[in-house]
């Protein structure tokens, strides 16, 4: 009783949960606001509505003017060092400049605030004994003015340098604002947080928040035609060419040419994914095939991306010829006229696809479905807003200075645009309170979040094979809009759950508040009844191989692109994301989405099996019941359509009671996440390809011989029915056909003469006649039918 109690529990701890967290501005009774009164007692505004509030203290240091010189040195290097209790912050320091500006912000949380007083203190840097006081400005704590946005920013103003005892010294003066705010305040995202003291040096930057803009993703479109006068280097064997294209990592090949001609055709497109600002270039190169183990390159040419037509329908662009640089000769021997006299060419119609939309998500939660092109966009039809409070309970992800710590930051991402949360450093229950806006063009469609450990500022955390530090994943939680109500603030707690090779385990929870708001239900409604991607992909569809390696490739270049922003949103956090191994075999998976398919079906053997009672007797009443419906249909046939959408209707509102309440969550028991075996887990988290031993390979590669072969079984078996319904009328079995023509047209014949309600009565009498009349042996169709003949006689 004992496991199944902590059984569900667990079940329990990996549900969401309702929050109830104070949302908006509240503005207590009791400080003052520009030493002039106080603020309403309560005011909520629209721009931080769905985070709670947090206060901090600010203070701009921006200037100094008329500092005195070390007597010794004859100069000063200056800094200013900010104290509020136990925290100091420092700015950078200058050296030999009397008239110093720093133009920093320091913010210090106003619940971690242990003391009354302000004290900012001007120093003189030095870099062999201990730092030189210049002077000091205090402020009382009680006396910091409040400032609310929208309201102007404070105005800095310039106070005198105080000596130890409190003096106004005689040169010397800087200038300041002080002021209490919250993270609503413009100051915020730019300033230094005492919750990050910690963090020193380039670490500073790697912990702010930030807004990332996916790449511009187009496709680029090659139809390479033909080309002209291809010369091999052994001009004594026409050539045998295909063409290799190539923008930056990504190559593609044509077709091997079948005839072997100085003047090859093949008309083949080649697809790539390209992103603004396009710094790669096309590069074909046409290569000849001289033996069955080589290839020679004859010739190539590189062509400039931005050059290209931009194409918004499916009408046919213009073709051009290209003049190629051979390759091998000419130039490289020093023969220039010879270059300039002759040239191969290649015929090709190249464009950059702006009516499909760039598939760099996978399409399951996909959260953008707009095409390339920006004329192409239609209106937003609603706004998604988003905020993100705090985590709860989060796991030790690193030891620092001999204990575990999680420094965490959170990832947002839907359709181009990506928000990272600053860092909170060493803190297992950090608050972020940060509120974030998105415009919504679809309601089918997923935002993604994700909990990082920032494994870059110092200490221990996870390693690559190469040996880099990478960001840990705590968690990910995805919700569809769909499933939002409308104009609703929902706050809850979703469990971040992960799956490693020793198990499921909960990293921790992520609080959010989440509002979608409609601006237009009428476009909503007829989006319902529209394609979900742009018409392109519906009029010149790519293939399932081709869609799959082109997401793969405008993954790789999202995650290069985000990297080298600056701070970088890191490879490792932008492929957990996009679930960029979301392809890899897993035997969990596979049994996940078996039960899917099971309790897909679950309803409609529910509903067989009660026939099966039905027809059998086995509640008299109940097929009395069922005698009497079947024949008030056979006289009134009209009733039957209007019958079945009138049972559909009153089972949708008997459901209305039953509706989700909530946000879909991760369900660890659809994910078949619980039950899988140990051996299981470590080979979806093995490499690929694989790193394990031999003998473990050969396990797992028989294991799943066994499990492809009782697929194999399966899907051989709908193949032979569906082909034994083909053979009715295929003369394959010529006496089954002749049968079953004779039977089709006696059927006619009958069915011409007889009235339609006779013969529904008389087929629906037969079928619920009692047991007695019964016999055990199957029907003379299901006989007919099992000895039809199928091509599976065909196979080797």
């Amino acid at each position: 009783m004992s496991s199944q109690a902590a059984a569900k529990g667990n079940q329990e701890d990996y549900k969401l949960k309702d929050t109830k967290p104070e949302l908006g501005e509240r503005w207590p009774h009791g400080g003052q606001r520009g030493g002039s009164g106080w603020l309403y007692s309560e005011r909520a505004t629209s721009t931080y509505d769905l985070v709670e509030q947090m206060f901090y203290l600010y203070v701009r240091v921006v200037k100094a003017k008329d500092l005195p010189p070390n007597p010794v040195t004859s100069n000063v290097d200056p800094y200013v060092e900010v104290k509020v209790g136990n925290y100091k912050g420092k700015t950078r320091h200058f050296e030999k400049k009397t008239n110093p500006e720093w133009k920093q912000v320091f913010a210090f949380s106003k619940e971690k605030i242990q003391s009354s007083v302000v004290e900012v203190f001007v120093r003189d840097k030095d870099m062999v004994a201990r730092d030189d006081y210049i002077g000091k400005v205090e402020f009382d704590m009680h006396e910091v003015p409040t400032r609310v946005p929208p309201d102007s920013p404070l105005a800095p103003q310039w106070y005198r340098l105080e000596n130890l005892r409190g003096e106004a010294r005689s040169r010397g003066e800087i200038m300041l604002a002080v002021w209490m705010g919250t993270q609503a305040d413009e100051a915020f995202p730019e300033a230094w947080h005492s919750d990050s003291a910690s963090v020193k040096g380039e670490g500073v930057y790697n912990i702010r928040s930030k807004v990332y803009v996916n790449p511009k993703l187009w496709y680029l479109r090659v139809n390479v035609i033909e080309a002209q006068d291809v010369e091999p280097q052994d001009k004594s064997q026409p050539p045998q060419v295909f063409v290799k294209g190539q923008v930056g990592q990504q190559v593609l090949k044509t077709k091997l040419c079948p005839a072997k001609t100085p003047n090859p055709m093949w008309n083949e497109d080649l697809v790539f994914v390209a992103a603004e600002p396009f710094e790669e270039k096309l590069v074909l190169t046409v290569e000849n095939k001289a033996s069955p183990g080589k290839d020679e390159v004859v010739a190539k040419i590189a062509l400039p991306l931005n050059k290209f037509e931009i194409r918004l329908d499916h009408r046919a662009v213009h073709s051009h010829w290209y003049n190629l640089e051979r390759f091998g000769f000419g130039v490289l021997e020093g023969d220039k006229r010879n270059e300039t006299k002759f040239s191969s060419r290649i015929h090709l119609r190249v464009c950059l696809e702006g009516a499909y939309h760039v598939l760099d998500e996978f399409t399951m939660y996909i959260s953008d479905t707009r095409p390339t092109a920006r004329q192409l966009w239609k209106q937003p039809i609603g706004i998604l807003e988003v905020g993100i409070l705090s985590a709860q309970g989060l796991q030790s992800m690193k030891t620092n200075n001999g204990k575990g710590s999680t420094d965490a930051y959170c990832v947002a991402k839907y359709g181009q645009k990506w928000v990272r949360t600053r860092t909170i450093t060493e803190s297992f229950n950090p608050k972020w309170n940060e509120q974030y806006t998105w415009e919504v063009y679809d309601p089918c469609t997923v935002i993604t979040f994700g909990v990082f450990d920032n494994c870059h500022l110092g200490g221990g955390g996870q390693t690559q094979g190469s040996g880099a530090k990478i960001d840990s994943r705590i968690g990910k939680v995805r919700i569809r809009l769909s499933t939002l109500e409308m104009d609703r603030i929902y706050t809850n707690s979703y469990p971040l759950l992960v799956l490693k090779p020793s198990g499921l385990k909960k990293m921790g929870e992520l609080q959010l508040a989440i509002r979608f708001t409609c601006l237009s239900m009428a476009h909503i409604i007829y989006l319902y009844g529209h394609p979900f991607l742009p018409k392109m992909h519906y009029l010149h569809p790519f293939t399932v191989n081709q869609l799959e390696s082109l997401r793969y490739q405008a993954m790789n270049i999202v995650a290069v692109r985000l990297g080298r922003a600056e701070p970088p949103l890191r490879k490792e956090v932008v492929e957990y994301m996009l679930d960029v191994d979301s392809h890899i075999w897993s035997m969990r998976r596979s049994k996940a989405n078996f039960f899917r398919i099971v309790s897909l079906f679950s309803g409609a053997i529910s509903m067989s099996r009660w026939l099966g009672e039905v027809q059998q007797w086995k509640n008299p009443v109940t097929t009395i019941l069922v005698h009497v419906l079947f024949f008030i249909l056979i006289c009134y046939p009209e009733l039957i359509l209007p019958t079945m959408f009138l049972y559909m209707f009153l089972i949708g509102i008997w459901n209305f009671r039953l509706r989700p309440r909530h946000p879909p969550e991760m369900d660890t028991k659809l994910s078949w996440a619980e039950a899988a075996r140990p051996d299981e887990l470590d080979e979806e988290f093995d490499t690929f390809p694989t790193s394990k031993a031999q003998d473990v390979i050969r396990m797992r590669y028989d294991r799943l011989r066994s499990v492809a072969g009782r697929i194999q079984t399966v899907v051989g078996d709908i193949a032979t029915q569906g082909e034994r319904f083909h053979t009715l009328l295929s003369w394959r079995d010529p006496r089954a056909t002749s049968l079953f023509l004779i039977f089709c047209l006696v059927a006619a014949v009958a069915l011409y003469v007889t009235p339609f309600k006779v013969v529904a009565s008389v087929a629906g009498i037969f079928w619920l006649r009692h047991p007695k009349f019964r016999s055990k042996l199957p029907s003379l169709p299901s006989n007919f039918f099992k000895r039809l003949p199928s091509r599976a006689d065909n196979m080797l």
